[in-house]
């Protein structure tokens, strides 16, 4: 295939850049996407700046992609050409291991291939991602959009959806549980929608008033501001569930402590620096800590049929290729609500 439109960071300083990348012909069990749109995360940021400290360079980030199908291999039995498809963070995995055959392809025991940044199996050199114009995946890591979700809300679902749904659903909340969700970013908000929409009655805890109005408006029935003196104190012992998206160093005990007795709170961000914990909120409740990876294909598409039904979509903002950088700036200061969007339409443009 020859050379196609991508933007790239060269190192970890560098801002992104225009790049060409070339992707694999497509084989029998192929698909080719011609991506449409493509979602910003955090993950993006922290990969591009190399903060995880597993960056290969050049990279290409992206891994919230919408688009249609443009062409497929000859072994290919579940999508056609011109379907609306979705492709989130993984592109590949063993497909023998106990977590793979139980559709858990996320928890691989060998690793999961991601979709960008990833170790591209059968071929040399590293997986490039959405931040382009056209990407070639295996049929059995394609999600199929449903066709009441428009594409440029479908793509911030692959992500930030399915990294709330998978663990709402996991620990099985329901009508009625109460639910607080930490932090009402790219991933906080999509915690309220579906959590609302699954039934529970959601509160949202934030470090200040900025986002009271929203929150009510996704649907949440309590907002708690952790700044305020005895905020925190004031719901102790009260939620069936916990849903921290928030990726900043910080205290979790003061929040396991909201939990009831035998409940869980699960960690969904990812900061760059080891968090700390008081153990005795934990043990004297018998309350659990956990975590939580994106989530399997089958559950991915179970989440976009979810939120078909539900009529559950992302809060965006679409921006044009070239804006990538002033986005990534504006994620880090928080001037989001509540998920940039990229118009892969402007990358070709360039």
């Amino acid at each position: 295939m020859s050379l196609i439109n991508a933007y790239a960071a060269l190192d970890a300083k560098a801002k992104l850049k225009p790049f060409h990348i070339e992707r694999r012909e497509v084989g029998a069990n192929d698909i080719l996407i011609d991506i449409e749109y493509c979602g910003v995360c955090h993950s993006d940021i922290h990969t591009a700046r190399n903060e995880w400290g597993q960056t290969q360079y050049p990279v290409v980030p992206g891994h919230e992609i919408a688009g249609k199908i443009a062409q497929v291999g000859n072994k290919v039995t579940k999508f056609k050409v011109g379907d609306s498809v979705g492709v989130g963070c993984m592109v590949g995995s063993c497909q023998n291991c106990p977590s793979c055959r139980e559709g858990l392809e996320q928890y691989c025991d060998v690793g999961f291939v991601g979709t960008y940044n990833g170790v591209e199996k059968g071929r040399q050199g590293y997986t490039y991602g959405g931040y382009s114009s056209k990407i070639v995946v295996d049929e059995k890591f394609v999600l199929k959009i449903p066709d009441n979700i428009p594409l440029d809300k479908a793509a911030p679902l692959l992500c930030a959806g399915i990294t709330t749904f998978s663990p709402l659903n996991h620990w099985k909340v329901t009508k009625g549980s109460k639910v607080a969700v930490i932090g009402l970013g790219g991933l906080g908000h999509m915690a309220v929608k579906i959590a609302v929409a699954m039934g529970a009655e959601v509160s949202v805890v934030s470090s200040s008033n900025k986002k009271k109005e929203d929150a009510f408006k996704f649907g949440a029935k309590e907002y708690i501001n952790s700044s305020e003196q005895n905020a925190l104190n004031e719901h102790l012992n009260k939620f069936d569930f916990i849903l921290n998206t928030v990726s900043m160093h910080t205290d979790l005990g003061q929040y396991v402590a909201l939990l009831k007795l035998d409940s869980t709170m699960v960690q969904v961000g990812a900061p760059e620096k080891p968090s700390a914990i008081n153990v005795f909120p934990l043990i004297f409740r018998r309350r659990q800590l956990a975590g939580s990876l994106i989530g399997g294909i089958a559950e991915t598409q179970e989440m976009l049929d979810f939120c078909s039904k539900h009529n559950v979509t992302p809060e965006i903002e679409i921006i044009e290729m070239n804006k990538i950088n002033e986005a990534y700036e504006r994620i880090i200061k928080g001037d989001v609500r509540y998920r940039f969007v990229i118009d892969i339409k402007s990358l070709n443009q360039d």
